[in-house]
């Protein structure tokens, strides 16, 4: 069996935790190592269980548990080799638990492979991950200004797609972010807003994805009723009929299983 929960999925912090069969990876620690001690222990896991953390970028909503993490625990860190280096200049102790892979490669675990894949965000090697597990795939995709043609047909196909729909276009215009703030955002090296999901996760349905998690709302500049309006209308427009969700920003999230082709909520 493999299941997929969020842990935290926002601006402020990210955390997910993906099982396959006795395979547990988290991605991200961007909140807290008590925080995801507690929901590894919800789950009847602790740190030592994991067999890796992937890591998708060095910022800090995606990396601030990390230096707490491993005083305590010595799981291997899965990133590019880009990322490894931010790593290693910021976190004493952290070489030896490094295992850069780079872009295009395919990690195994006994129960789950993990290709990175590349992304356009503002920081040094940032990745996506296609994880293969025996029960379908799994794409994570957030922090990225735009879809790369290789991540996203790689991720097509992928039975539950991890998606970023980060803001509104017009409601961060309009909102009290600086000008030098809105053009990170909105460029092609910030992240994706909820109309470029849409025309994504259009796409992704034709493929099969049977479950589309939207992730890594923005709290100023989103919310999850307006990402769930602009990215369902053109999937229901489309005839899809699997299901659409959002994370929450923070707190665990739902529990979802992959079984075949399908990805249930538990």
């Amino acid at each position: 069996m493999t299941t997929f929960q969020t842990f935290a999925s926002s601006s402020s912090g990210n955390a997910s935790l993906l099982s396959a069969g006795g395979t547990h990876l988290l991605i991200d620690i961007g909140v807290s190592c008590r925080r995801v001690c507690q929901a590894l222990a919800a789950r009847g896991l602790k740190a030592e269980d994991l067999a890796a953390v992937l890591i998708t970028h060095e910022h800090s909503d995606h990396i601030s548990g990390l230096a707490t993490y491993i005083k305590k625990y010595r799981t291997p860190i899965v990133c590019t080799p880009g990322t490894a280096r931010q790593l290693a200049f910021r976190l004493a102790g952290i070489e030896d638990l490094l295992r850069p892979a780079a872009l295009g490669e395919t990690v195994a675990f006994p129960e789950a492979e993990v290709t990175l894949l590349p992304t356009s965000h503002d920081c040094r090697e940032s990745a996506a991950f296609h994880i293969a597990g025996p029960d379908g795939a799994v794409g994570y995709l957030t922090d990225t200004g735009y879809i790369i043609d290789e991540t996203g047909r790689r991720l097509l196909g992928a039975d539950l797609l991890v998606l970023e729909s980060n803001h509104d276009e017009d409601m961060l215009l309009a909102g009290p972010y600086p000008y030098a703030l809105k053009k990170r955002v909105l460029g092609p090296q910030g992240h994706l807003s909820n109309r470029a999901a849409a025309l994504y996760a259009v796409d992704a349905a034709r493929f099969g994805a049977r479950t589309i998690l939207l992730s890594h709302l923005s709290r100023d500049n989103n919310t999850p009723a307006l990402a769930l309006e602009t990215v369902g209308r053109p999937l229901a427009q489309a005839g899809w009929t699997g299901r659409l969700a959002v994370s929450p920003r923070d707190g665990a999230g739902e529990i979802y299983t992959l079984e075949g082709a399908a990805a249930c909520r538990g």
